[in-house]
C-alpha cells in the first residue's frame, strides 16, 4: 500500500538523486518503527530505487524548554528504536547533540550522500520552521509526511472554531481515510541492500553516543547544556512503555472511560498523550486495537452526520467517548496549528473571547500571583497547588484538573495576556505532552477557543466559561463517597 498523496508535501524544488548512496528518513516527530506513514514512504523509495535505508533520529540541545525530563523521555525512545531497527534491513543512526550547535551540518552531509530525504510533518513548536529552513539548504528532494492522526491535516483548508463543527465535518469526510492506514510494519519483507554502517567520515565529525548507556546512567544527562532543574519523570518513554500503557488502558480503564474520565479520583485517563506527542505511539494503532476488540467495520458507521458525540461510530459508549477525545478533540488542535501560524498567540482566539476578556482586563483581581509564585505552587488554593506540584514532579495533571489549573491562572493573573504566557511557560516547561497542538488546544480552551459565550457575565472572566476549586473538590468528594 502506498502512502496517500494528501499526506505528502514537497518542501523544495530539488530532484531525486538516483545515484545517491541511500534513502534518508530524518525522524523528527514520528519516533517509532511502526504505524508510521513517513517510514513507509521512505521504505517505498528505498524499494523503488534499490537503495539502502538510513533512519536518522537526532536530539538537539538548544531547543526551548530543553530539560532532563524531556531529554530522558526521548532518549528512552531512541534506545527502544535502536533495538527495534536492529531486526530490520534499515540502519538506525541516533545522534545526541552534546552541546548546542554541535550537530550543525550533519543533516546536510547525510542528505548530500542520499537519493532523497523524507521527514515528518508536525505542525507545532520549532519543527515547521526547522524543516522549512533546512529544505532550502539541501541539494536533493525533501518531503514531509503527515502521520499524526486519522484525518490528514491537509484534508481541508478550513480552520474549525468549534469542536461540534469539526466533529460534523469528520462524520461527513472521514470514511475514505479509515481505509488508508499506515502499515503496522512498513519494513517487513523489505528487500533492499543493507548499509554496513554510518559513513566513517560522518562518525568522525559527529560521533554517536550509546543511547542505551545514557538510559541506564541518567546522571550522564548532566553533561548536556539543558535545564537540570526539571527532573526526570517516573513516566518512561519509548515504544515498549507506550504499548504497555495501551495494554493497561484497554484491559483496566476503557470500559469506565465514558463514565469516569472527568473524575480525577478514578484515574481512567489513558495517559497516551506524551507517547502520542513524541511519536512513540500512533493514533492509527490505538484505533485499530480498540476497533478490533469491538469487531468493528466501517459498515457500523451511522449514515447521517449530526455532529453528535454519541452513536456515530456504532461502538460501545466507552469507545465512542474515547474516540471523540482521540480524534475530534486531538485533531482539531492539529487543524489549527497546521493552518494558522499564530496558534499560540492571544489574537488567535475567537473575536467574542478577545472582546470579553479585554473588556474585563481592568477588573480587580482577588489575588495576583507572579510566574514564580505559580511555578512554586505558592497560591492560597490547596487544590490548585496540588495540581501544580503534580505537574512539576510528574510532568502531568489529570485532564479535568488541568482545566481548573488554567481557569485559576486566568483568575489570578494581572491580565488575560499574562495568564496565557504563564500557562504556556509552565505547561511547556514541565508537561511531557507540552509543546503539542493538543496541549495548546487545552490552554486556549481556558480562554474560549472551541467554546461558546457563557452567562451570567462575571468579573475577570466576562463570558468565558467559569470553574471553581470548590466545585471541583465537591466532585472529587462525591466520587470518593461512592
Amino acid at each position: 500500500m502506498t502512502v496517500p498523496g494528501i499526506r505528502i508535501q514537497n518542501c523544495n524544488d530539488a530532484a531525486i538523486n538516483p545515484d545517491g548512496e541511500f534513502v534518508l528518513y530524518w525522524m523528527t516527530a514520528n519516533r517509532r518503527p511502526n504505524w508510521n506513514f513517513s517510514l513507509q514512504r521512505a521504505s517505498e523509495y528505498a524499494r523503488k530505487l534499490k537503495k539502502p535505508l538510513l533512519v536518522f533520529e537526532a536530539l538537539r540541545s538548544g531547543y526551548q524548554w530543553a530539560s532532563d525530563r524531556i531529554h530522558q523521555f526521548v532518549i528512552e525512545g531512541m534506545a527502544d528504536n535502536a533495538i527495534a531497527f536492529k531486526k530490520t534491513k534499515a540502519l538506525y543512526f541516533p545522534y545526541l547533540e552534546p552541546k548546542s550547535g554541535a550537530g550543525k551540518g550533519l543533516l546536510e552531509e547525510l542528505a548530500r550522500q542520499s537519493c532523497v530525504v523524507v521527514t515528518d510533518d508536525f505542525p507545532c513548536f520549532f519543527l515547521p520552521r526547522m524543516v522549512s529552513a533546512v529544505s532550502q539548504r539541501l541539494g536533493v528532494r525533501l518531503e514531509k509526511v503527515d502521520s499524526n492522526g486519522i484525518f490528514p491535516m491537509r484534508g481541508t483548508d478550513r480552520v474549525f472554531t468549534r469542536a461540534h463543527d469539526f466533529r460534523r465535518f469528520l462524520q461527513k469526510n472521514l470514511r475514505p481515510h479509515l481505509e488508508e492506514f499506515p502499515l503496522a510494519d512498513p519494513l517487513k519483507k523489505l528487500r533492499i541492500p543493507v548499509l554496513d554502517g554510518v559513513p566513517a567520515e560522518i562518525l568522525a565529525k559527529w560521533p554517536s553516543l550509546d543511547v542505551a548507556d545514557v538510559v541506564k546512567n541518567p546522571e550522564r544527562l548532566s553533561s548536556f547544556p539543558i535545564d537540570h532543574g526539571v527532573t526526570v519523570s517516573r513516566t518512561k518513554g519509548g515504544i515498549r512503555e507506550a504499548k504497555k500503557t495501551l495494554d493497561e488502558f484497554c484491559a483496566n480503564k476503557l470500559s469506565r472511560f465514558h463514565e469516569d474520565r472527568n473524575q480525577p479520583q478514578e484515574d481512567v485517563s489513558s495517559r497516551f498523550s506524551p507517547y502520542l506527542h513524541f511519536g512513540h505511539l500512533s493514533a492509527h494503532e490505538i484505533f485499530t486495537r480498540l476497533m478490533s476488540a469491538e469487531s468493528w467495520t466501517p459498515t457500523n458507521l451511522a449514515e447521517k452526520a449530526t455532529g453528535s458525540r454519541n452513536d456515530w461510530w456504532g461502538c460501545s459508549p466507552a469507545v465512542e467517548a474515547f474516540l471523540d477525545q482521540l480524534i475530534t478533540w486531538r485533531e482539531v488542535g492539529y487543524n489549527m496549528c497546521c493552518h494558522r501560524d499564530d496558534y499560540d498567540q492571544f489574537e488567535s482566539l475567537p473575536d467574542w473571547a478577545q472582546l470579553t476578556l479585554n473588556q474585563h482586563s481592568v477588573d480587580p483581581r482577588p489575588n495576583v500571583y507572579s510566574l514564580q509564585e505559580f511555578e512554586t505552587a505558592a497560591t492560597h488554593d490547596e487544590l490548585w497547588n496540588a495540581a501544580q506540584v503534580q505537574l512539576v514532579r510528574e510532568g502531568r495533571i489529570h485532564n479535568y484538573l488541568r482545566m481548573l489549573w488554567g481557569k485559576k491562572i486566568l483568575h489570578w493573573s494581572e491580565s488575560p495576556q499574562a495568564a496565557l504566557q504563564i500557562m504556556i511557560e509552565l505547561n511547556n516547561k514541565y508537561a511531557l505532552d507540552g509543546r503539542n497542538p493538543n496541549s495548546y488546544s487545552g490552554i486556549f480552551w481556558v480562554l474560549g477557543r472551541y467554546d461558546r459565550a457563557w452567562g451570567p457575565e462575571r468579573d475577570i472572566f466576562g463570558k468565558i466559561r467559569y470553574m471553581t476549586s470548590e466545585n471541583t473538590a465537591r466532585i472529587a468528594a462525591t466520587v470518593n463517597a461512592r
